[in-house]
């Protein structure tokens, strides 16, 4: 009785703390899109805005330009991801078993420390290569032009990802239970390792979400709510597969919309 009361308020502290950080980071998020949308964009030629997340501040250095998307990528990715983490992360602390309640809290920790290494290390390599390409299409106003149809593509393609094998290969190891049933060892290096395991097959499984996310708008709210949406049914509804594949129909729709519509058809 009185193990059962102590793992019903270790679950209870649990989610607690989740909730709390997943507020916290939320409404960071929201606030540093209220002032990036307060600041508005580039208009550019072919009738699009760039978004002033791949350009300096006035007297700011290129190095805090980075620290300060990385920062604002990373509270972001919190926001968007720990609804379907904590579920893994649950079951993870249920694969561990009783090692004692602080320890099991830092166990907890460190896999959602390897979990987020994961997504700051994208975060890292995604910053030059979107600052490269918007030099880019602010020095050839031919490219420029081009983007609108190009955003099209991009969905269409990521949209056709979430059909694919190799999506559903990496949505069933987002899914099952840590070690299939086996407990897991109650090491730090282990659960270190099993984050950054959960956070490979979570990016890889997200590339389409992802990449929608980054061409129609990084910090647009209504874009991300709505990568946050799918990305945590495809994860814990029953199925989730054919939500995966819903929702990958949808886009390639859009995607198709969004051509035609770039290149004045109808």
């Amino acid at each position: 009785m009185l193990s059962e009361l102590s793992e019903r308020a270790s679950r209870q502290r649990f989610l607690g703390v989740s909730a709390l950080l997943f507020a916290g980071s939320a409404a960071v998020t929201i606030g540093w899109c209220a002032s990036m949308s307060a600041m508005g964009g580039m208009p550019m030629p072919g009738g699009w805005t760039m978004s002033m997340a791949w350009m300096r501040m006035p007297g700011q250095t290129w190095l805090g330009a980075a620290a300060s998307f990385l920062c604002m990528w990373v509270v972001m990715m919190v926001a968007m991801m720990l609804p379907s983490l904590v579920p893994m992360l649950r079951r993870y602390r249920e694969a561990v078993g009783s090692t004692g309640e602080a320890r099991l809290g830092l166990l907890t920790a460190l896999v959602g420390a390897g979990y987020f290494f994961v997504w700051t290390v994208l975060g890292v390599a995604i910053f030059p290569l979107g600052v490269a390409l918007a030099s880019a299409e602010m020095q050839q106003p031919a490219l420029a032009r081009a983007v609108p149809i190009a955003v099209g593509g991009v969905v269409l393609v990521a949209g056709a990802c979430q059909l694919t094998a190799w999506k559903a290969r990496h949505l069933a190891c987002c899914r099952e239970a840590p070690g299939r049933g086996r407990a897991l060892p109650a090491g730090a290096g282990t659960a270190w390792r099993h984050g950054l395991r959960l956070g490979l097959h979570c990016t890889f499984c997200c590339a389409g979400p992802t990449a929608v996310l980054l061409v129609v708008g990084v910090m647009d709210l209504r874009a991300m709510a709505v990568v946050t949406a799918a990305i945590t049914v495809e994860r814990l509804a029953p199925a989730g597969e054919r939500v995966a594949r819903a929702t990958g129909a949808l886009a390639v729709g859009a995607g198709l919309l969004l051509i035609a519509r770039a290149a004045g058809v109808g």
